[in-house]
C-alpha cells in the first residue's frame, strides 16, 4: 500500500540492502501492585507494547514466504570492495522481461545504530541504455527515518517517490509523497498510522490522496483500515477498503517449515485471488525451496542451493499455468 513506484514499468530490482530492523524505542516502566506487599512490581516484558512497525511491512512474514520467479538465464557476481561499498554486474537473457546488463552499487555508511543496522544507505543500478534505479535510506536520530526512491528512463524521471516515518514506542507515522508535479498540479500523498493495541494486537489506517488532470473529478481520496495479530507462531494481518481487501495468514510449522495464505479481492473489477505458498530449509543442506499455487491454476516454485566451500549459489525458477498452457523456466548463478 502506497507505493507509488508499483504503477510503474517494472524494471530489475536493485541490490538488496542489510535488513533494517526497527529503530530501538524504549517503554517507559510499567509497574503494577504486588498482591502481598502492595509495592510496585515490574510488568513483564512480553507485556509490555512493542513498536508494530510500518504498515508497508504488515504482510512482510506471509510475502517473504512466497517464490519470487524469473525466466531465462540470470548471471551476478558481487563484489565487495570495502567494508562499507558493494558493487554487482548482472546479465540476464529472457524472452519476457528486458535482457542485457546492469551495473549495481550498495554504499552503507559509518552511523552505527547497532552491528547490524549502518546509515546512510545508498543503493541503486543502471543499464547501458541509462535507465536508473536509485534508492537512499537515512535515519535522522533514533525515531525518524526518511527513504528517497527514484526511476529514470530513457532520460526522464518516471517515479519519485519520498516517505518518512517516525516511530514511536507503540506506534508508527509514515507520510509519502509521489511523483509530486507543481507545475500541472498533480501528485499523489499517503498517510499511514500503526498501533500497538496489545501485545498481539495492532490496528491502524491508510489515508490516500491523488491529484492530476488525469483523475476523474480531478482528485480522489481513498481511506482503509488495517491490523495484524500475532499468536505464537502464527501471524494473520489484513486491510480493508471500499476498493476490497487484502488477508495474508503465516504459520510457521517448524523450523524448517513456513506456510503463507494470501487473498485479494478487488471489488472495483469484482476479481478475487487466493494463493498458499510454503517455505522449507534445510540448513544442513544449504538449500531454501519456495513454492505456490493458486486460484488461477498457477504453480511457481524456485530452489536455491548454495554451493559451499565455493562463493556461488544457483537458483532454479519454474512457473507453470495448466489453464491457459503457459511454461516459463529460468536459471542463475550467483557468484559473492
Amino acid at each position: 500500500m502506497g507505493n507509488v513506484l508499483a504503477a510503474s514499468a517494472p524494471l530489475a530490482p536493485p541490490p538488496p540492502p542489510s535488513p533494517l530492523p526497527p529503530s530501538p524505542g524504549f517503554s517507559p516502566s510499567l509497574s503494577k501492585p504486588d498482591e502481598e506487599t502492595g509495592l510496585g512490581s515490574p510488568v513483564e516484558a512480553s507485556d509490555r507494547l512493542e513498536n508494530p512497525g510500518t504498515i508497508e511491512d504488515l504482510h512482510k512474514k506471509c510475502k517473504d514466504v512466497f517464490p519470487v520467479n524469473f525466466e531465462g538465464a540470470k548471471l551476478m557476481l558481487n563484489k565487495g570492495l570495502s567494508s562499507h561499498f558493494q558493487i554487482s554486474h548482472t546479465i540476464n537473457m529472457s524472452s519476457v522481461t528486458q535482457s542485457g546488463y546492469r551495473f549495481g552499487a550498495t554504499y552503507v555508511g559509518t552511523k552505527q545504530l547497532s552491528p547490524t543496522e549502518g546509515y546512510p544507505i545508498l543503493l541503486g543500478d543502471i543499464d547501458p541504455n541509462g535507465n536508473l534505479n536509485a534508492n537512499v535510506i537515512h535515519q535522522f536520530g533514533s525515531r525518524i527515518r526518511g527513504k528517497l526512491a527514484t526511476q529514470v528512463q530513457r532520460s526522464k524521471y518516471t517515479a519519485v517517490q519520498m516517505t518518512s516515518d517516525y516511530r514511536g514506542d507503540a506506534y508508527t507515522a509514515s507520510l509519502t509523497l509521489g511523483n509530486p508535479d507543481i507545475l500541472n498540479n498533480s501528485g499523489v500523498l499517503v498517510a499511514h498510522y500503526l498501533q500497538s493495541i496489545t501485545p498481539s494486537l495492532a490496528l491502524g489506517g491508510e489515508v490516500a490522496y491523488q491529484r492530476g488532470p488525469g483523475v476523474p473529478g480531478g482528485h480522489v481520496a481513498v481511506v482503509s483500515a488495517a491490523g495484524r495479530y500475532t499468536n505464537g507462531e502464527s501471524t494473520i494481518s489484513g486491510s480493508l477498503g471500499l476498493a476490497g481487501c487484502h488477508i495474508c495468514f503465516h504459520q510457521k510449522a517448524s523450523q524448517q517449515l513456513q506456510i503463507g495464505v494470501e487473498l485479494e479481492v478487488n471489488s472495483r473489477i469484482q476479481e478475487s485471488t487466493g494463493t498458499i505458498a510454503y517455505q522449507i530449509d534445510l540448513p544442513k543442506a544449504d538449500l531454501v525451496f519456495r513454492g505456490s499455487v493458486d486460484s488461477n491454476w498457477t504453480v511457481g516454485a524456485v530452489l536455491e542451493k548454495k554451493l559451499l566451500p565455493l562463493p556461488f549459489s544457483f537458483a532454479l525458477s519454474g512457473m507453470i499455468n495448466h489453464s491457459k498452457s503457459q511454461f516459463r523456466l529460468g536459471c542463475g548463478l550467483i557468484v559473492g
